[in-house]
């Protein structure tokens, strides 16, 4: 093309525009765009009025401190350009079928939907990958609908295909599974995240009961993200249930144990035997604090830092002692001998002052009796009195809240102090001085 064909193309181009812009068609176009934005301006700020959720002046703290208000106050700067494409998709039809000339709302429709889809995106999908797919996939996508080019975009893609075996392939279908798995992840990733937050602030509802739920919606909402992913990638689904039903058999004989233990785990949840931060002492001795209850395995926390993860299982055909399951005050017994010789009566209320002057250990007048530290004989031993003290402390006397300890040490001590001797094994031996014995011991 030489510089004289490329002036009348401009030319002719700019004749063009000044013949529609002459046209009283055009700027009733324009007015109804402009009225259309101002309408729904004003019926934007109306629902904001009557909808207090979508209102930007509700407080701040609680829609910081709610995921749901978070989420529907992001949403209330949708509610004006939403609005305005509604109005402005009715104003193409009009223009069509009564001024027979709609390519200026048509194009206000499409600059306001791909602005409102940027905002979306931009608003809405944090994940990385997942944006910067819908960003850089869908927006043209959605420009090329607006435009009316996707319907032949569709026909040349589904023409690029190769086949599997049985299976026929094509680019059209690798790119629709590509982009509605992303949309349907992130919209998995975001109900659940919703749901998880309702469900969590529910605190009239048992926690073990929220936990249920909350693990009930996440297996939920991954199953139907799963069929829906079926659907877009055209696999049927009454096959799918002639397969599901054979691999229900296979599990219910090869996973079995799997299956127990996910059943478990909800009963576990359920009947509320256990709970995070129960102090449990499994059936082989094994203890640890509860710090994860899974649907597979609960995890106990031992107090050397070590993790047993233990099958959900265990816990509903097996014995286990829960010591903090209804109330986490625990009774202990430390024990101690003095000499024969000891006032015992003087002793018993030493070391009942001692033992309750220790930070942990519950005493005072408000208490029961059965409850307060208690000093008592146990039996009499071949080399002194053989005595013990009872006490009671909240939580379990290991790890962190090693009591015991400081307790034998304060009673030695307290022992030491007022003159109370700490026997010790004695024996007696006798010298016999029998010569025949004696004898007879030199032969052999």
């Amino acid at each position: 093309m030489d510089f004289g064909q490329l002036q009348e193309h401009l030319f002719g181009l700019s004749e063009t525009v000044r013949q529609l812009l002459m046209q009283p068609r055009t700027y009733t176009q324009f007015g109804m765009i402009l009225l259309i934005y101002a309408g729904a301006y004003v019926l934007a700020n109306r629902i904001r009025k009557y909808l207090p959720f979508l209102s930007l002046s509700a407080s701040q703290k609680a829609v910081d401190s709610h995921y749901l208000l978070r989420q529907l106050n992001r949403l209330s700067n949708l509610v004006f350009p939403l609005l305005a494409i509604l109005m402005l998709r009715i104003s193409v039809d009009l223009s069509q079928n009564l001024l027979d000339q709609h390519w200026i709302a048509q194009t206000a429709l499409t600059i306001a939907v791909m602005l409102v889809a940027n905002t979306v995106i931009n608003e809405f999908f944090a994940h990385k990958p997942i944006f910067r797919i819908v960003k850089w996939v869908v927006l043209p996508l959605i420009f090329m609908h607006m435009v009316g080019i996707l319907s032949g975009l569709i026909e040349i893609l589904e023409s690029v295909q190769f086949n599997v075996g049985n299976i026929n392939i094509t680019a059209y279908g690798i790119l629709r599974v590509l982009i509605f798995g992303s949309v349907l992840f992130w919209f998995g990733r975001v109900s659940n995240t919703t749901g998880q937050e309702i469900i969590r602030r529910q605190e009239h509802i048992d926690l073990r009961t929220r936990a249920v739920a909350a693990k009930m919606l996440e297996i939920g909402i991954a199953i139907l993200i799963f069929l829906l992913l079926l659907q877009v990638m055209g696999i049927n689904l009454t096959a799918l249930a002639v397969f599901g039903g054979a691999l229900g058999v296979g599990i219910g004989f090869g996973l079995q144990a799997i299956a127990s233990n996910f059943i478990s785990g909800i009963i576990i949840l359920l009947d509320r035997s256990i709970s995070i931060g129960d102090y449990v002492e499994l059936e082989d001795g094994r203890t640890g604090i509860v710090r994860e209850l899974n649907m597979r395995s609960t995890t106990l926390e031992t107090f050397d830092g070590k993790d047993i993860m233990v099958p959900n299982e265990k816990f509903i055909v097996e014995p286990f002692t829960n010591w903090t399951h209804k109330n986490k005050k625990q009774r202990y017994r430390v024990d101690f001998s003095v000499a024969y010789s000891s006032d015992l009566r003087k002793l018993v209320g030493i070391i009942k002052e001692v033992v309750a002057s220790h930070e942990q250990v519950l005493s005072g007048e408000e208490l029961p009796i059965e409850e307060r530290p208690d000093c008592e004989i146990d039996s009499f031993g071949d080399s002194g009195v053989n005595m013990f003290v009872e006490f009671w402390m909240e939580g379990i006397d290991d790890g962190r809240n090693r009591v015991g300890g400081d307790l034998l040490l304060m009673i030695f001590e307290a022992l030491q102090e007022h003159g109370y001797e700490i026997p010790f094994p004695q024996r007696e031996v006798r010298v016999l001085n029998n010569p025949i014995s004696i004898s007879k011991v030199n032969r052999s």
